[in-house]
């Protein structure tokens, strides 16, 4: 059983196949064929944080592909009432062909994937946020963006950590700049290091913004106050000066690059408002495409089940 938790756990050729269904499937729905991959399928889609594009796009997706998703968050189930994980995997897994969390520490996924009969996929954990890292490359593919240097600005986060992985896995360019104390988990960063060994990746690990974006293709960022860190603000905010990406640190960049934000995005904070604004085509292309990119994951983890 394959499940997608991390970038980590796929090969270079996997995660390619990945992005091809996507581009596949974008192309049959924009000519309004909705072929039925999953036709008849439930995905049952758990929220232990709640979102906006993350329940759009699954929910969306899974109908787009014939089936039907059962948004579930801890109102609704035992999840939020106690039940052990490893227990509610067990349930839902017997009554739905796929299953999505969105969820808190990632050992939570790892733990019900153990126990789970379906396919598992990573909405979104602390450590990690591998769909929407797969919706960025997919997207840079998509604008002629090929073997980008991707440098990306801000907290040591899912979206850093996830950059890491897939950078690493597919031989690309990472400039990752954080402030002090904000870095990103030194394991990851090891991993990341051995798989560069194979992949012919480089990857840059700095405090220092201009350096990470200097030459860069593509200039990322992301939030600076994560769901759950609302009480860190004050000390981020300080924190987190000279990181916001503005005109002045895009004009460091190549003078066709593009800036990418997972969202939502707090102008004034990680990305000043003229930036955010010139590149807002882009960053709503991202957006949307996190409905395609999801199908192909969908589609590709039902391919690759035991039984197929």
């Amino acid at each position: 059983m394959r499940h997608f938790l991390t970038i980590k756990d796929f090969t270079k050729d996997e995660l390619l196949e990945m992005i091809s269904l996507a581009q596949k499937i974008k192309v049959q729905t924009k000519k309004k064929e909705f072929v039925p991959y999953l036709e008849h399928q439930t995905l049952g889609m758990i929220f232990e944080k709640s979102s906006t594009r993350t329940r759009v796009s699954f929910e969306t997706g899974i109908y787009q592909l014939g089936g039907v998703g059962l948004f579930l968050s801890n109102n609704d189930i035992q999840l939020g009432r106690g039940e052990p994980m490893k227990d509610t995997a067990r349930v839902i897994s017997r009554m739905v062909d796929m299953v999505m969390i969105r969820t808190f520490e990632q050992s939570r996924l790892d733990e019900f994937s153990r126990y789970s009969r379906v396919p598992v996929i990573n909405g979104l954990s602390n450590e990690y946020h591998p769909v929407q890292i797969m919706t960025d490359y997919f997207t840079m593919l998509e604008l002629g963006i090929n073997n980008p240097v991707v440098s990306y600005i801000g907290d040591g986060n899912n979206i850093a950590h996830s950059w890491l992985m897939l950078a690493s896995k597919l031989g690309l360019e990472i400039r990752i700049a954080t402030p002090k104390g904000y870095e990103c988990d030194q394991a990851i960063i090891n991993d990341a290091l051995n798989f560069a060994k194979e992949s012919g990746a480089k990857i840059l690990i700095s405090n220092d913004p201009t350096e990470a974006v200097s030459g860069a293709d593509v200039v990322i960022t992301d939030t600076w106050i994560s769901m759950g860190q609302e009480s860190e603000k004050d000390s981020k905010i300080k924190a987190f000066n000279g990181y916001k990406v503005d005109e002045e640190m895009m004009s460091l960049a190549n003078k066709s690059a593009v800036f990418m934000h997972c969202l939502p995005a707090y102008r004034g904070y990680e990305v000043s408002e003229e930036t955010f604004e010139k590149h807002e085509e882009v960053v709503f292309l991202e957006a949307e495409n996190r409905l395609h990119m999801q199908k192909g994951i969908m589609v590709w983890l039902d391919n690759h089940r035991d039984s197929k």
